[in-house]
């Protein structure tokens, strides 16, 4: 697998406005959205992604079965849409593929590991489409990766193309 870094990770916190409070104060992290109490995505001053700490409320503030405060999953990136494809037809194989969406600056595949983590595979869009793809409507939508595949090409991005940006 071409997995080339981490991208994010996202946790499952008790109280999403304190936690923006907490790692915005201390951390310097920047609010890029916040969807009401119920999640906020945060990026580092001088980072290239969309955001690299995204903060989940857990549902009712209770801690429902099988989900934590903590580590809600981790984000690996790969350079292009093909290696992406390859991805999915491995977790596929598997039955560890749970879910795919388009997040319009980026692609993604939701899986699970043998231990029920789950964890993201994701492709970046070229940070200098971010600004005309976020202006489409919907922030997730079903992710059709055959149409991305023929619209993105084999296009390497991200630290498959020797930077982050």
């Amino acid at each position: 697998m071409a997995v080339r870094r981490l991208n994010h990770a996202v946790l499952y916190v008790a109280d999403v406005p304190a936690s923006v409070d907490f790692y915005t104060y201390t951390l310097g992290f920047e609010v890029r959205l916040e969807i009401g109490a119920q999640a906020a995505f945060l990026r580092s001053h001088d980072s290239a992604n969309d955001h690299d700490l995204g903060l989940f409320a857990v549902p009712g503030g209770n801690l429902p079965h099988g989900r934590y405060l903590g580590l809600y999953h981790l984000a690996w990136e790969v350079g292009t849409l093909d290696e992406l494809a390859q991805v999915r037809e491995r977790l596929a194989e598997r039955g560890a593929l749970v879910g795919a969406s388009d997040h319009r600056v980026s692609k993604s595949l939701y899986a699970k590991d043998p231990s029920g983590i789950e964890f993201e595979v994701m492709w970046r869009v070229p940070a200098e489409d971010w600004a005309a793809e976020t202006a489409s409507g919907e922030m997730i939508a079903p992710l059709d990766l055959d149409a991305e595949l023929a619209r993105w090409g084999d296009r390497v991005t991200g630290a498959a193309a020797g930077s982050v940006t």
